[in-house]
């Protein structure tokens, strides 16, 4: 048997389907060839109180679907579970060699026959499949359990699904590799640039080579005003340019020289003014570590901003401040005057006692040209890096699809 199943995985997979299925293959529906059972309710007081070594699978898809962990399992089969409610219904997951439990929003596929419908085969079948059956009415999508078994999947003889099976657990693997070696690239590539900046923008007090750099607060050099206002719901097509804070951590980077978003005249005129050159910092975050991110202002027009912000009004080089507000240094201050547990918050009076290290003019125009270009580098990485493993994705995608598409066989 085994060397009958090696001579097979050393064939053309396109010799086994004109071999064994010249006329096109039979499709069966999903309760044909699989039970199906559903989980059961599980809340965190239950995981808490029966802590324990196997996964619980619940609705959510990040860790692999994993809910928790208790001192008990339901199942121990080579398995196929779903998704049946919320936003990542119809998400599969493939079960071998575990034990383990699913809660009430998940469904799970045991093959009746295994020389019939190959497991594995079945989860890639359905990672296809299962997510055009989800129903999205009243707001909460869900695939149940008498809309999975109607799905219906091809059912090539058991040697070609192997080879199928063969051919994408290996180009799962390789596009796996891939992306992990991207996205270690991409965290080397950011932690080199954060090395230089700060490094670059890094002075001693008592060195006589920094001798000429002179160490000021905030306050000292600038003006900061707290922004009010501007809920989302005021956003418009078109009108007076705006700066939410929330933008500023997922949408704007160092500098920005156009915006996002706009709002009407009439309610630009009760927001704060950013001037060219001004500095607006998000005073408000989850984290520490994200508080105070801010963005450098360098269009020509002026433009509104509002409530959990701070605006620096300065003579300095506002590329200079910008790149600061990112180093270790300034991150040591910043925690020393965040306050706050479940949001965290800087209040432009305490951003007044930043010291902050002021070197001429003409010296933070020449760092700033360096580090103009890391930044640039780094945006590169950033954007294409990501770009990559999504191409690699899309071509992992479009190649399973290919080999999981079947002429139907014509029934007389």
């Amino acid at each position: 048997m085994n060397k009958h199943v090696g001579a097979i995985s050393n064939r053309p997979l396109q010799d086994l389907i004109t071999e064994h299925c010249p006329n096109g293959v039979e499709y069966k529906k999903i309760n044909e060839v699989c039970d199906i059972t559903r989980g059961r309710v599980m809340s965190k007081d239950y995981l808490r109180d029966n802590a324990g070594e196997y996964p619980v699978y619940s609705s959510q898809t990040v860790n692999n679907g994993i809910f928790g962990y208790i001192n008990t399992f339901d199942y121990d089969c080579e398995s196929v579970t779903w998704t049946t409610d919320g936003a990542n219904a119809g998400s599969v997951f493939y079960h071998s060699g575990e034990q383990f439990s699913i809660t009430n929003v998940c469904g799970l596929l045991r093959s009746k026959d295994s020389n019939q419908v190959n497991t594995r085969f079945l989860f890639y079948c359905l990672e296809i499949l299962a997510k055009g059956y989800v129903y999205s009415g009243m707001g909460n999508p869900k695939l149940m359990s008498n809309v999975m078994a109607t799905i219906p999947i091809p059912l090539p003889p058991l040697p070609i699904q192997r080879k199928i099976v063969e051919i994408l657990d290996n180009f799962t693997e390789l596009t796996a590799e891939l992306t992990a070696e991207l996205t270690a690239e991409l965290t080397a590539r950011k932690k080199q640039y954060e090395y230089y900046r700060d490094f670059l923008l890094t002075f001693d007090r008592e060195s006589d080579i920094d001798r000429r750099v002179q160490w000021l607060t905030l306050g000292e050099i600038a003006t900061i005003t707290r922004g009010s206002g501007l809920p989302k719901s005021d956003f418009t097509e078109s009108g007076v340019p705006c700066i939410h804070y929330g933008q500023i951590y997922t949408y704007y980077g160092t500098v920005a020289d156009v915006t996002k978003s706009f709002v009407s005249p009439e309610t630009a005129a009760g927001l704060k003014k950013v001037s060219k050159g001004d500095i607006i910092i998000a005073v408000t975050s989850e984290n520490i570590e994200d508080v105070c991110k801010c963005v450098a202002w360098l269009g020509d027009d002026e433009i509104v901003t509002g409530g959990h912000t701070a605006i620096v009004k300065h003579n300095q080089n506002p590329k200079y401040i910008a790149y600061w507000l990112q180093t270790a240094e300034f991150f040591g201050q910043k925690r020393k005057i965040a306050h706050g547990t479940k949001v965290i918050e800087v209040t432009p009076r305490k951003l007044e006692n930043i010291e902050i290290p002021l070197p001429p003019l003409e010296e933070q125009s020449r760092i700033v040209g360096i580090l103009d270009k890391f930044d640039a580098l780094t945006a590169d990485i950033a954007t294409g890096l990501p770009a990559e493993i999504e191409a690699r994705r899309k071509q992992y995608e479009y190649y399973r699809d290919k080999l999981l598409m079947f002429e139907e066989r014509k029934t007389v």
